[in-house]
């Protein structure tokens, strides 16, 4: 008995020392009452409401910034624009005139306009008015050109050219040196006595009086000529007849940097040469 109370009493100091050896146990935060559970929650929504506020602010922010950055690149293509327009208006400059044709739609014609041997007629795309002679003996209409040249744009065919003008053709000023470019619609074969060759054949917006039709004429250097432009058969096809007792019929069209109408008179002579050309 004395025995097992030495061993007992022996093992006391190590079984102290064990338990105090383990680590204490972990304890649990008290539960949350209702008010501080709904305190929390009120906490978590008012931070995650800022955060969306904010991300929604920056995301309008950027919208209304791109909207602005838009406006004004269209803006300034718009000024760009008026900026060419007036600048085209007030000098052309280097810049060539790019003749298009143009739809024009006029009432259909009951009867057929009178013209006189030798008319005034204008030249909307290039800015310009020029003597003509009427001549039905002649097939195609002739345009007086220089410096003719043939090249491609979009893969259509162009051409280049300047008036050829001399001293005594009538025309507004600032257009005797300007470049004119405008699609080719055809070539012509042209015979002459000196020998035949070919011409291109380019269409443009013409008024004679009444009369305002996208006209076919030849490119060719009619210098030597009286009269810069040649009206053929096909353009007074159905539309007009000759009285060659007359000329002058119809007043001279008005052009930015020309003369009055009511002072064509002046310019208006008589001129016999022959400039028929088929």
């Amino acid at each position: 008995m004395r025995t097992k109370l030495t061993w007992l009493m022996a093992g006391m100091p190590l079984l102290v020392a064990g338990c105090a050896a383990q680590p204490p146990a972990p304890q649990e935060p008290p539960p949350l009452g209702d008010a501080a559970f709904n305190a929390r929650i009120t906490d978590l929504e008012t931070t995650l409401l800022a955060q969306c506020d904010t991300q929604a602010m920056e995301s309008r922010q950027t919208s209304q910034y791109e909207t602005l950055r838009s406006n004004m690149h269209e803006v300034g293509n718009l000024l760009r624009v008026l900026q060419k327009d007036v600048a085209t208006i007030e000098a052309r400059g280097d810049e060539p005139i790019i003749v298009r044709e143009e739809c024009e739609s006029q009432p259909v014609q009951t009867s057929k306009t009178v013209l006189g041997r030798s008319e005034w007629v204008g030249f909307p795309a290039i800015g310009t008015y020029l003597k003509a002679r009427i001549d039905s003996g002649a097939s195609t209409s002739s345009l007086s050109a220089s410096d003719i040249t043939r090249f491609e744009r979009d893969g259509e065919d162009w051409v280049r050219f300047k008036l050829a003008l001399n001293d005594e053709d009538v025309a507004v000023e600032r257009v005797k040196d300007e470049w004119v470019e405008a699609p080719i619609q055809r070539r012509v074969r042209i015979v002459q006595a000196s020998g035949e060759e070919s011409r291109p054949v380019i269409s443009l917006l013409m008024t004679l009086g009444p009369i305002r039709e996208n006209v076919e004429f030849t490119l060719n250097d009619r210098t030597h000529l009286d009269f810069p432009v040649l009206l053929g058969r096909r353009f007074m096809m159905d539309i007009a007849t000759i009285d060659v007792a007359q000329t002058y019929i119809h007043d001279r069209p008005e052009f930015p940097g020309g003369e009055p109408a009511d002072q064509a008179a002046d310019d208006e002579v008589s001129e016999d040469q022959d400039d028929t050309e088929e």
